[in-house]
């Protein structure tokens, strides 16, 4: 076995990157304190070419030079907005037909390994001590929990965005 040069890598130009075909999948960052967070967030999302980031309330958003230090460039190929309230980015999502669901421990929430997911998938990801707000869960299709087997019952934001983003780009690659 033999690591891959950059060259055999056969990376997409920014150009390219923006003009090409995403994945439908949204992740939604709900008031994120954390700007390295939020850039790695950009890099997970540029790495599996998701259709883009919804940056609420006080989430960091670009330029921001923390942000720039983990997302290493992702902040200028992966599309993003940000609003002031969670409701406005809920409304958007709703508009252009996503499912929405959070990321949260609740009643009533899927296990992340039995989620079907659908076409178009927004994940509402929230702060990193107080979690997803409840007028969110209120207002989102259902929840998504991550199965956590040990004596902490938490994972960093970005850690948690890694695993369910992957799970959710797993499934759609399975399908193609």
């Amino acid at each position: 076995m033999r690591k891959l040069s950059m060259d055999e890598l056969n990376r997409l130009s920014v150009e390219a990157f923006r003009e090409s075909e995403k994945l439908p999948i949204i992740a939604v960052l709900e008031n994120v304190r954390s700007a390295y967070n939020v850039g790695s967030f950009f890099r997970t999302a540029d790495a599996f070419r998701l259709e883009g980031i919804y940056l609420v309330g006080y989430t960091a958003f670009p330029p921001h030079k923390e942000i720039k230090k983990t997302a290493l460039g992702a902040e200028d190929t992966v599309h993003w907005k940000h609003f002031k309230t969670t409701a406005e980015a809920l409304e958007d999502l709703r508009g252009l037909s996503y499912a929405i669901f959070a990321i949260e421990q609740a009643e009533g929430s899927q296990q992340l390994q039995h989620f079907e997911g659908g076409e178009k998938v927004a994940v509402v990801f929230g702060n990193e001590v107080t979690g997803v707000e409840q007028d969110t869960i209120k207002a989102c299709d259902g929840c998504i929990e991550i199965p956590q087997l040990g004596m902490k019952h938490s994972l960093n934001v970005a850690t948690a965005g890694g695993i369910v983003l992957w799970e959710l780009v797993r499934h759609k690659l399975l399908a193609q």
